[in-house]
């Protein structure tokens, strides 16, 4: 049976498969970091997410603006160690809950580099804001503006930078639950309502308006919605601070079509900006979430069982604790046995839940899969960590990084124990007599 040599660009940057026919990320080898952490675990190329940061900030650099920001979207990876990578390189942060924020902050992001978020912020999450000082708040909703006037009331002397959420009436080509900048979503003020929310905010002292924000959709790979966005942001005023959002996407699979690359989505973003007036001298933050983190990490699996009725079912260690897209979203995944690469047996990739639906891979193609094989879903280091739980009481996997050979566990395996850490003592039941 014929074995590839080579790896599409689904897989981290530098991935190889060795001279054993193994798949290498980072320089490990994958049958060893399976043998020696366990699986499920996510492995995290981390020269990989350096390489896209950089590869962000000079484009930002290359395009003329002279203000130009990068500003990760935690909920994509809200992992301490990636955050720390990401704080490194040089970029902002965005967090939409207190928690995200706790994260950012533990990471080494310093206020003035955090963008904060959110549909429905508590009055201590604003608060939280409000404390540490964070550079930029998104207001989302006539509601907020009054908790945050009452809050700054009791402060007394307090300011606050503000942006304006606006839902431009843009929808991307993405799924219906990632799309968000539809005429009706639950994020932000309708381009009718904006001037009054303006109104609002520059009436309240310590509020500073700065700018807008916008946000159409994730998982976008067409540049058409962004530059429409632009078009109908651009009509609200002159802002010193535009925060254009995210949303580029990403390969998950070999046939899938390839994305506009980094730098031709920073170009075009910023040339249609300058475009609609906000030059070079304005403040242009962009908010890239999955297209800095999703490629760089693999999920590991090892094979419990392979049954054969209609289909050939092959069950693995975890699934939809580990990487709930494929359940919530229909997303699109490949998988390969780690150590024998191009397969051709037509297999359901299936997690060890107790539900119909806890599939991976529907259709994926493996080599002659056996009990004990390691296999390795490639594009995972966006929203499966993030989304990571604990059903049927399966403890969450290890982060794993990997760079020039040396592997380094930084997040550690949940426990057994980890599942009853937060329960209240309470009175011993009597032992069943019965």
């Amino acid at each position: 049976m014929a074995t590839r040599t080579s790896l599409s660009e689904v897989f981290p940057l530098h991935s190889r498969l060795n001279e054993r026919g193994r798949l290498e990320v980072g320089g490990c080898d994958t049958i060893e970091l399976a043998r020696e952490f366990g699986t499920p675990a996510y492995v995290v190329a981390e020269d990989d997410l350096r390489l896209r940061a950089r590869a962000f900030v000079q484009a930002g650099q290359d395009s003329g603006q002279e203000h130009f920001h990068v500003v990760f979207a935690s909920k994509a990876f809200p992992c301490t160690a990636v955050l720390r990578v990401f704080a490194e390189e040089g970029l902002w942060c965005d967090v939409a809950s207190g928690g995200e924020l706790h994260l950012a902050l533990e990471a080494g992001f310093r206020p003035q580099r955090i963008v904060f978020h959110g549909n429905a912020k508590s009055e201590t999450e604003l608060g939280m804001a409000l404390g540490v000082g964070v550079k930029l708040l998104v207001v989302d909703n006539f509601d907020e503006i009054d908790r945050l006037e009452g809050l700054l009331a009791e402060r007394g002397g307090a300011a606050q930078r503000v942006l304006v959420r606006v839902t431009p009436d843009v929808r991307g080509e993405t799924h219906e639950k990632i799309s968000t900048g539809q005429a009706d979503s639950k994020f932000g003020f309708s381009v009718a309502q904006v001037p009054e929310a303006i109104a609002r905010i520059r009436a309240i002292d310590g509020l500073m308006l700065k700018g807008v924000h916008a946000h159409i959709g994730s998982q976008l790979l067409d540049l058409d919605p962004f530059l429409e966005e632009v078009n109908e942001v651009a009509g609200l005023g002159d802002f010193p601070v535009w925060n254009l959002g995210g949303g580029l996407g990403v390969r998950y699979t070999e046939d899938q079509p390839e994305p506009p690359a980094i730098e031709e989505y920073v170009a075009a973003i910023v040339k249609a900006a300058q475009a609609h007036g906000m030059g070079a001298e304005r403040r242009l933050l962009v908010e890239p979430g999955r297209s800095l983190s999703a490629n760089a990490c693999v999920t590991l699996y090892t094979v419990e069982s392979v049954k054969h009725n209609v289909s050939r079912w092959v069950a693995v260690d975890g699934g939809m604790s580990d990487n709930l897209r494929p359940m919530m979203y229909g997303a699109s995944y490949e998988a390969h046995v780690a150590d024998r690469f191009g397969g051709e047996t037509k297999c359901v990739l299936a997690g060890k839940h107790c539900e119909s639906g806890d599939v991976i891979v529907r259709d994926a193609l493996l080599a002659d899969p056996k009990p004990g094989d390691v296999i390795v879903t490639p594009a995972t280091g966006a929203y499966g960590y993030a989304m990571a739980n604990n059903y049927n009481g399966v403890p969450r996997p290890p982060v794993i990084f990997c760079s020039e050979g040396d592997a380094r566990v930084v997040l550690r395996r949940e426990s057994f124990d980890d599942l009853t850490a937060r329960d209240v003592p309470g009175e011993e039941l009597a032992p069943d007599a019965g």
